[in-house]
């Protein structure tokens, strides 16, 4: 059965003798492209765009529970009230059943909006998930990683292990991170590693999440180089969500967003730009062109790409909250308050059913959640990111455009702003 481990590869197509585009086989396994499958094709300059198709359940991002060991100056929970729980062996057990039933299994990422480890049965789930062929993942904030569970971990056959370090010293890391103590959490990671070598070979992999802040961007050199000392394969950078007034003022990208939010349009020029050095004697022609609205290409690759692409879409997955509560990505997985340009804005949570209730095979192929997926793959939705201009983009319910709840215009995650492993 083939794999696919998230780098690149390539594959062949033949045209038939009818004009028409046929995959080898294990290219269309691995992206569930079964007979009568419809896809997204985008043309391009020099080629096609295929995308996942909106049938494919490929992720499931499974919250085993939403409490916390921990008070984070970023974490959402400065901005809710909703309740907190820990998923019941019923709910997963719903979850590991729908899991078998798909092809190719999916990956199946421990995550949501708790501390993983602050499960008591998460190696037992970790194990079940890895038993049903899933690929499986897990983020933690590594406090609660210690040796007994890591060998727990490893051994059940964890694939990637994700730990979010946001700083490189103890008192810049404890200052976001409150309640936690970095050489703590480097010590467990570095055990983590030896246990892995022993028992498999370097298997799980280790990644790094890192959410990027004024108060810490000068330490992100310090924490890529902490990374290779931990051995870590992955490296993801986010920005901050303000979900308080607070962090509005720690945000990276107030500028960014006029031009990341702008699409290429047929009435300006198109410009590409070669590889070349940023430094004091390009710095301003290239903010200037980064500025300038162009239809930009660097090195051949489109800039902007990411766009208006919602990436929860574009991997194939859905989101479970610890109540069974499915839902269309991880920002609508709670309701919650935040602020985009300094505005307040009110995301209400979004359920397409409860497992409780119904399979999940049942909740993916709903027709309404189809063509929710649809909708938001073409993503013709109002620019709130950048307008605010309203009073409709201070919530998800509705945009000027005439879409209803949930609206995605004001979602930083499909402008490449935020990002989840």
């Amino acid at each position: 059965m083939p794999t696919f481990s998230g780098s690149a590869s390539t594959y062949w197509a033949k045209v038939d003798l009818e004009g028409r585009l046929v995959f080898p086989p294990e290219f269309a396994y691995l992206y569930g492209l079964a007979p009568g499958t419809e896809v997204r094709i985008d043309a391009e300059t020099n080629g096609l765009r295929l995308h996942r198709s909106i049938t494919s359940l490929a992720r499931i991002y499974v919250e085993p529970t939403n409490l916390c060991n921990l008070i984070c100056r970023t974490c959402i929970r400065n901005a809710w009230e909703e309740p907190l729980g820990r998923m019941s062996k019923a709910t997963f057990t719903r979850i590991i059943e729908g899991a078998r039933h798909l092809e190719p299994p999916p990956t199946i990422f421990f995550g949501g909006l708790g501390e993983p480890l602050f499960h008591p049965q998460i190696v037992e789930m970790v194990a079940e998930a890895k038993q049903a062929g899933c690929r499986v993942e897990l983020i933690t904030n590594g406090t609660l990683l210690e040796a007994p569970i890591s060998q727990n971990l490893v051994e059940a056959g964890l694939d990637l292990l994700w730990v979010s370090i946001d700083g490189a010293n103890p008192d810049s890391y404890a200052d976001v991170r409150i309640g936690a103590a970095l050489p703590q959490i480097i010590k467990n990671v570095e055990i983590f590693h030896t246990l892995r070598r022993t028992i498999d070979d370097q298997k799980p992999d280790i990644g790094i999440a890192f959410v990027a802040m004024k108060r810490n961007i000068g330490e992100l050199p310090a924490v890529l180089r902490l990374a290779t000392r931990l051995r870590a394969s992955r490296i993801i950078i986010s920005n901050v969500l303000p979900y308080t007034e607070e962090l509005c003022g720690q945000v990276l990208y107030s500028r960014v967003l006029d031009e990341i939010t702008y699409k290429p349009s047929p009435w300006v020029p198109s410009l590409d730009l070669p590889r070349i050095d940023t430094n004091e004697d390009t710095r301003e022609a290239i903010h200037y062109i980064r500025r300038g609205g162009y239809n930009l290409s660097y090195n051949g690759d489109i800039v902007g790409r990411g766009v208006d692409r919602c990436p929860f879409i574009e991997r194939g997955a859905t989101a479970i909250a610890w109540d069974g509560s499915l839902s269309p990505c991880l920002p609508l997985m709670h309701g919650h308050d935040s602020f985009i340009d300094e505005h307040p804005r009110h995301s209400r949570r979004c359920v397409i059913g409860n497992l409780a209730e119904h399979s999940l095979n049942e909740l993916w192929e709903l027709p309404d959640y189809l063509s929710f997926r649809r909708r938001v793959q073409e993503f013709n939705y109002s620019p709130c990111t950048i307008c605010g201009g309203c009073d409709l983009s201070e919530t998800n319910e509705e945009d000027c455009y005439g879409n209803t709840f949930p609206t995605c215009g004001g979602c930083l995650w499909a402008q490449s702003v935020i990002q989840c492993p």
